[in-house]
């Protein structure tokens, strides 16, 4: 066989991982679609499944009209969590106020920042436009309560708006990473983002509230137990 026809061949058919990038769903999703048919494929001696480049690229109009979701991507709150985790661990020094606190009350920090990033994962893979400002409602509820829970610990509210861009910096960045692995174009890269930062903008105004609202609490009932 001629080396340029060799070479044609085996770029014409994609491995699971690659095949798997082009379309942006999973790997296990892909297998799914392989074996109702819906793309073309073959086994190698091996047992290893080989896909069709043309077959892919025809699905693209159709399955990509949408970008992948979030949940496709890999991103779920516990990878969440084990990135800050090791970032800790890679020696990113503590936040100064965090060292004063016992473990009931990291756990309560804890505890409501899963909840706000669980629910603003689900915000992002919103089918419409009212789900999604539901699921960010839900997110900004516990926002506020993390305003509220430093404000009643007495953290001024630079201390806790340094807490929430230390959660903001690095889900970003998580987010920015996953998508680029997992093959979405510079176009949807962009959309997701903007979505995250306009959506993460919102959770910050929201802790912010929260903690001016016990802040007040606070002020007026010093005032009424003088």
């Amino acid at each position: 066989m001629r080396p340029h026809l060799r070479r044609t061949r085996a770029t014409h058919w994609l491995g699971l991982g690659e095949a798997s990038r082009v379309l942006g769903v999973s790997p296990a999703t892909l297998r799914r679609w392989s074996d109702a048919g819906r793309v073309k494929t073959f086994t190698t001696p091996g047992g290893h499944r080989r896909f069709d480049r043309r077959s892919l690229q025809r699905l693209l109009p159709s399955e990509r009209a949408q970008r992948p979701t979030v949940q496709a991507l890999g991103m779920t709150p516990e990878r969440v969590s084990r990135t800050y985790r090791r970032g800790t661990a890679l020696g990113q020094a503590p936040l100064p106020w965090t060292l004063a606190l016992d473990e009931q009350q990291r756990e309560g920090f804890r505890a409501l920042g899963r909840t706000v990033v669980g629910h603003l994962l689900t915000s992002l893979d919103a089918p419409d436009d009212q789900d999604r400002d539901d699921r960010l409602r839900e997110a900004q509820q516990a926002a506020a309560g993390y305003g509220r829970l430093a404000a009643g610990l007495g953290l001024s509210l630079g201390e806790t708006v340094e807490g929430f861009l230390r959660f903001r910096t690095p889900f970003i960045g998580e987010l920015l990473a996953w998508a680029r692995r997992r093959g979405l174009d510079a176009a949807e890269v962009g959309d997701l983002l903007k979505e995250a930062e306009a959506a993460t903008d919102r959770l910050l105004l929201a802790t912010m509230t929260g903690h001016g609202v016990a802040s007040v609490g606070t002020i007026r009932q010093r005032r009424r137990g003088r």
